[in-house]
């Protein structure tokens, strides 16, 4: 076995949770049941993962089966990575029955077409969702393992989510590859980013709760008993004005748990606004400002501040419509028009 496929079996096996190793590799099946039960699995980690380099050696494992080792991880601990959604479009309405051996056929040639060195391997799930790992070389040095990109596609669906690695340069003939493979004619990046994969499905396949037409206000039971010499009028102000927030807030946020997204972004872009005569400003630069809004759950959080009492409600739709038009990143250019969505760019 070569060295290097040595060495990246030993440091995948290390990033696993020492509990979690020997189911892991009992999903890769590399390795027999006979020889898992040769490996102590409560020693030290750096024991454990000489122990099944060992046993890799006796097999003779290549690159090929270390990378999907690595899928298996990445699947199980999607949220490593930062993931980006990408949308792919069709001329017309077309339809056609997806053929998985065609599209990876594709999807090899118009990658190896353009990069010789190029390491790309496929995992297919019960979800229809097709893992794809590569690892990027150049035109002189051989695939850097360390620094893949990885890709998830829904077959009959025109959404992929893209972890891109750090060689940005090759993202253009990744997207160019999954294109033709899929018999799509473009794509483009839909400003949706996040740590976890499975909320951004949630977004983009629209499987978080929205169910607002089926609640009704009940009225909010009071935890305390008033004194009795408290004001009923503001008893009943205040009960009415949590029922009025809490109204609010399903009809922004839903009933259910919101997707995971740790962070949105708004770009500013304006002009300042001022008497022509009076000439304050000479240059007719356009106003620019970032904000940013991070969380460890960035929805939850948003939707937590008017009951809690450190907002009105309702919330700007620019927090609120984040699920709907399935974007964290956002342009608010010069206004246009009454509607709120004038404000966000396309």
């Amino acid at each position: 076995m070569d060295e290097t496929v040595a060495e990246y079996i030993r440091r995948t096996v290390l990033k696993i949770p020492r509990d979690e190793i020997k189911t892991m590799l009992q999903k890769w099946g590399f390795l027999s049941e006979a020889q898992l039960e040769t490996v102590n699995f409560h020693q030290i980690k750096e024991n454990i993962s000489q122990d099944v380099v060992h046993l890799c050696e006796e097999n003779s494992a290549d690159i090929k089966q270390a990378a999907v080792l690595d899928i298996i991880y990445n699947h199980i601990y999607p949220n490593k990575r930062i993931w980006s959604v990408y949308q792919m479009n069709k001329r017309g309405e077309e339809t056609e029955v997806f053929d998985l051996t065609d599209f990876k056929k594709k999807f090899k040639s118009r990658l190896r077409s353009a990069l010789k060195n190029v390491t790309i391997n496929f995992r297919e799930y019960e979800d229809n969702a097709i893992w794809i790992r590569i690892a990027w070389g150049t035109p002189y040095t051989k695939p850097n393992q360390y620094k893949t990109s990885y890709v998830v596609y829904h077959s009959q669906t025109p959404y992929v989510f893209i972890s891109a690695s750090v060689l940005k340069s090759n993202l253009p003939l990744l997207c160019q590859a999954l294109v033709v493979a899929s018999n799509y004619h473009d794509i483009r990046e839909m400003e949706l980013r996040s740590h976890s994969l499975n909320s951004l499905k949630d977004i983009v396949f629209k499987r978080y709760s929205q169910n607002f037409q089926s609640y009704y206000p009940r009225p909010l039971q009071e935890r305390n008993v008033a004194p009795e010499t408290a004001d009923l009028r503001i008893i009943q102000e205040n009960k009415s004005e949590k029922e009025r927030i809490q109204r609010l807030n399903r009809e922004a946020f839903g009933d259910g748990p919101q997707p995971k997204l740790e962070f949105a972004q708004y770009k500013l872009e304006t002009m300042f606004k001022s008497d022509p005569k009076m000439d304050v400003l000479d240059k007719k630069e356009p106003f620019r400002c970032l904000v940013k809004f991070s969380s460890p759950h960035l929805l939850e959080s948003l939707k937590s501040l008017a009951p809690a009492g450190m907002a009105d409600a309702p919330l700007s739709p620019l927090l609120t419509c984040i699920p709907q038009k399935a974007r964290n990143y956002f342009k608010i250019r010069e206004k246009k028009g009454l509607l709120p969505e004038s404000f966000v760019s396309p």
